[in-house]
C-alpha cells in the first residue's frame, strides 16, 4: 500500500488505525478482529499497519474487487413487442455481468405497434417474473431511452453492450455495428447466440402474423402469454400499424 493512499482512521473502537478510511472499514465489515498499527499515530508510509486475522482476506479482495472494476452492461431493443428470443438473451446476460440494464429505445425505420410506455411495462413485468424465480443471476433494470445508445450508456456508465445473435445474417449486421461503436464511442460489444428454439423469432415476424393471421394462438410459441394477449388488443382496435401491414400501399 503505497504512501499516497495511507489515511489516519478512527475505528469504532476507539483507537486509532493507520489505513485508507475506505479500506479500514472493508477491513472490519468483512470480520477481521482489529488492525493493529505498527508505527506511532500520524507516521505515514508503507506498511504501517498489519492485519491480525487474515481470513477474511478473499472476502475482502472480493468487496475492493467489485466494487472498483462492476461491469454494468446495456442490451438495446425497440421490443416491440418483446419476444422469449430477447428473454433469453436477458437470461444468459445476467449470468455474465454485474448489472444489466435492458434499454428500450425507438427504432425510426420500424412502425411501432406498442407505445415506449407499454414496451417498458411488458418488459419490466417479465423480467421481474424471471428475476422472482432465478434469484442467483444478475440485477436488471428496464429503462427507455431517446438518441443514440452509445449516449445512453455512457450517461449510465455501461462498459459494453450486450447483443443476441440468431443466425449469420445477425452476425454479419452486429458485427458492423459494433465495430462502429467501438471506433465512435470505444463501447465494445459482447455476442450470446441465442437458444435454436429461437433461430427464427423476431418482433418483426410476429407483428405479421398478428395482422395477416386471425388466430393468434400461434404467437403462443415466440412470445409469453401476457404479450399475446396485448397483441390480440391492438389486433382487435385495428392499430394502424397492423393495418398498413395488411394493406401496404401500392407505389
Amino acid at each position: 500500500m503505497g504512501q499516497r493512499v495511507m489515511e489516519a482512521c478512527l475505528c469504532d473502537s476507539g483507537r486509532r488505525w493507520l489505513c485508507h478510511h475506505d479500506l479500514c472499514h472493508t477491513y472490519r465489515d468483512a470480520g477481521f478482529e482489529q488492525l493493529a498499527p505498527l508505527s506511532p499515530v500520524g507516521q505515514r508510509g508503507p506498511g504501517a499497519f498489519f492485519l491480525r486475522v487474515a481470513s477474511g482476506l478473499k472476502q475482502v479482495v472480493s468487496k475492493l474487487y467489485h466494487g472498483a472494476m462492476r461491469h454494468i452492461a446495456v442490451y438495446p431493443g425497440s421490443f416491440d413487442p418483446i419476444t422469449f428470443g430477447h428473454l433469453d438473451v436477458i437470461g444468459r446476460g445476467r449470468k455474465l455481468f454485474d448489472e444489466l440494464v435492458v434499454a428500450v429505445g425507438r427504432n425510426p425505420g420500424k412502425d411501432a405497434l406498442f407505445s415506449a410506455d407499454e414496451r417498458v411495462e411488458m418488459t419490466r413485468a417479465l423480467v421481474a417474473e424471471m428475476m422472482a424465480k432465478d434469484t442467483k443471476g444478475a440485477p436488471v433494470r428496464v429503462e427507455s431511452y431517446e438518441g443514440l445508445t452509445v449516449d445512453f450508456a455512457r450517461e449510465i456508465g455501461a462498459s459494453i453492450l450486450l447483443r443476441g445473435v440468431r443466425n449469420l445474417s445477425d452476425l454479419q449486421y452486429e458485427v458492423q455495428q459494433a465495430v462502429t461503436n467501438r471506433e465512435v464511442a470505444g463501447l465494445e460489444t459482447a455476442f450470446v447466440v441465442a437458444g435454436q428454439t429461437f433461430a427464427y423469432t423476431s418482433s418483426s415476424l410476429i407483428r405479421q402474423i398478428a395482422a395477416m393471421g386471425d388466430d393468434l394462438g400461434v404467437l403462443s410459441n415466440m412470445c409469453p402469454p401476457m404479450v399475446v394477449e396485448k397483441m390480440r388488443e391492438k389486433k382487435a382496435q385495428r392499430h394502424p400499424a397492423l393495418e398498413r401491414l395488411r394493406h401496404p400501399r401500392e407505389e
